[in-house]
């Protein structure tokens, strides 16, 4: 039983101390400016052969690495790396020195590449720093962090956790920054409103910069360009800019606009409504807005008054426009004409003296109107200009009887209404 308890202990204890993804080069954990990293090599393994990543020995030997890296700015200069708050692992037989150096690899994590630069620090039990002069601009550096495995009784190389921290002229970069500006802080009510946002000490971000914009923290656009164009604001609305700003040490600048004042008022026309030709009939809207009008004014009594009267021969669109300051809104209402036409589907020449033509009812009064009547194949077989009761059709084409069945009419008023068109039966 004892044996079983130390199994699943030890078991227990390197699940839960695997070591961190830096353990490997290729996956060295990047050190920004202004920032704090809390790291470890507990647990941490060495690759060391011949132009292996660990296969070198500068002011030590490796046993259990741990890998970061920096990029120099643009100018290049001087670099300090700050080792802190160091916390070693006490277990029997263990050392309690780190050591460490900066390397510059001319292939990344080849070994037979690497060049030592600034100092090497090869035992370290307490804060300390890595310095180094003069380093090149734009240029990818690795800091290299090794338990060190000596001394008598000492069987296992040393495993600390501690904090790092990156300083100096040659990896310092101006703080970037945004201010957002905006066409206008007031607009009509589903006006568009311009967005710009300028750009401070900012190059490019990882994948060249993008713009996202929000509405009150909610993501509404995505831009490649400084400018964007946007709608659909309420009052108190604000908007904001994010982005990245360097591809090595990704830096995320926000700005926020004022808050947006929006022009909004009622302007309701009413539901639309049905008449007579010529009946006067009373529109009644609905409107906050410190002006407005009726338009077509010339149908209506009293264009400027929200209940008035208006008369129209045909059916019209009748528009209610508000103003409130520079802001313009408008709603619309259709005053139907109901022309009194009453066009009969069918009728029966067939010689009893009864329907024996296709009379519509009301068509006296558009004496300009025009008439066709087609057969089911689209062939003309009767027109008319004025079609009146004294025209109406009697089922004849030219001196023959029209067939019996389904026959299809398209009417013009020529009033400016809508033309009608349906079918009718003739019945033999």
């Amino acid at each position: 039983m004892n044996q079983l308890l130390s199994f699943i202990f030890s078991f227990l204890s390197l699940f839960s101390l695997s070591q961190e993804a830096y353990d490997v080069c290729s996956q060295a954990l990047e050190l920004c400016p202004n920032n704090v990293y809390t790291v470890n090599n507990i647990g941490a393994s060495a690759t060391v052969c011949t132009n292996c990543e660990d296969g070198f020995n500068f002011c030590f030997p490796t046993n259990n690495t741990i890998w970061m890296r920096f990029t120099t700015n643009s100018s290049g200069g001087n670099v300090q790396v700050d080792f802190s708050d160091l916390v070693f692992e006490n277990n029997p037989g263990q050392d309690n020195e780190i050591q460490a150096t900066i390397i510059r690899p001319s292939v990344p994590c080849s070994s037979n590449s690497y060049t030592q630069v600034g100092n090497c620090v090869a035992a370290a039990s307490a804060n300390f720093q890595l310095t180094a002069t003069g380093l090149l601009p734009s240029t990818t550096y690795y800091v290299v962090v090794d338990g060190d495995l000596s001394g008598v009784g000492i069987t296992a190389p040393a495993e600390a956790t501690f904090n790092v921290s990156i300083s100096g002229t040659g990896i310092t970069r101006p703080t970037p920054s945004a201010q957002i500006y905006q066409s206008q802080t007031t607009i009509c009510e589903g006006e568009n409103i311009l967005f710009y946002v300028d750009t401070i000490n900012c190059p490019s971000g990882p994948q060249g910069t993008l713009f996202e914009w929000y509405k009150n923290g909610q993501l509404i656009a995505t831009t490649a360009d400084t400018v964007v164009n946007l709608a659909g604001f309420s009052s108190g609305d604000i908007v904001s800019v994010s982005y990245d700003c360097f591809s090595n040490c990704p830096v995320n600048v926000t700005s926020s606009s004022q808050p947006l004042n929006v022009v909004s008022f009622i302007v309701d026309a009413g539901e639309d409504i049905v008449a007579t030709p010529g009946e006067q009939v009373t529109v009644s809207g609905n409107t906050t807005a410190t002006s407005f009008y009726w338009s077509p004014q010339y149908l209506f009594v009293d264009p400027q008054s929200i209940t008035t009267t208006v008369s129209s021969d045909k059916t019209v669109t009748l528009t209610l426009v508000g103003t409130v300051g520079n802001c313009t809104k408008t709603d619309q209402l259709v005053l139907m004409i109901d022309k009194g036409l009453d066009i009969p589907n069918t009728f029966s020449p067939n010689g009893d003296g009864i329907n024996e033509k296709w009379i519509i009812p009301g068509i006296e009064n558009y004496p300009l109107c025009e008439l066709k009547i087609y057969t089911r194949w689209g062939q003309e077989i009767f027109s008319a200009t004025g079609y009146n009761e004294s025209k109406a059709w009697n089922g004849m084409i030219q001196s023959r009887k029209a067939a019996e069945g389904v026959y299809f009419y398209v009417l013009d008023l020529n009033d400016g209404s809508d033309i009608i068109k349906g079918n009718l039966t003739l019945i033999r």
